[in-house]
């Protein structure tokens, strides 16, 4: 038995999402849909929000408990804002030898964020990785798409100091 749609409504008023409807024409009929609507979507508005997947459900004829399965599946997707600055602390065996514990640490009491939370000002977001690949140069994190190696807890600090 499929759910109901809800309609994305604000105040009683349909939402309207231009940009989502553009992305949502260019794959109208199509099998397979979801998860190309879901990244693009993704795209425009930075996360997917509440409103965002009950209107791609609502226009797809999907319910909305099938994308929010899709969503929570993939870890490409997100349900929260995300900081302009992606912070990836390496867990993987040769930077948890190394102290990558310590590290993660550090960020969490600089940023005053646990890993997988986003700063208030949406500067930062903390995420864990199994690994990044660079194990000679661990302890490493990732910010966006620059790589820092051979951490300590007081090399931290001077690191976030280029992404503000």
């Amino acid at each position: 038995m499929q759910e109901k749609h809800q309609c994305c409504c604000a105040n009683g008023k349909e939402v309207s999402m231009p940009q989502l409807d553009e992305i949502l024409e260019k794959y109208a009929g199509k099998k397979g849909a979801l998860i190309p609507v879901l990244q693009q979507a993704q795209n425009v508005y930075g996360y997917l929000s509440k409103e965002v997947l009950e209107y791609i459900a609502k226009k797809l004829e999907v319910p909305t408990s099938q994308i929010y399965g899709v969503v929570t599946f993939y870890s490409q997707f997100h349900l929260n804002p995300r900081g302009k600055n992606i912070i990836r602390v390496c867990q993987g065996t040769a930077c948890h030898v190394r102290g990558a514990k310590m590290i993660l640490e550090k960020l969490e009491d600089v940023l005053e964020i646990k890993a997988g939370q986003t700063t208030k000002d949406l500067k930062y977001t903390l995420e864990t990785v199994a690994c990044i690949g660079a194990c000679g140069l661990a302890p490493v994190i990732m910010i966006n798409d620059d790589t820092h190696g051979r951490l300590t807890p007081d090399s931290v600090e001077k690191i976030l100091k280029n992404y503000e």
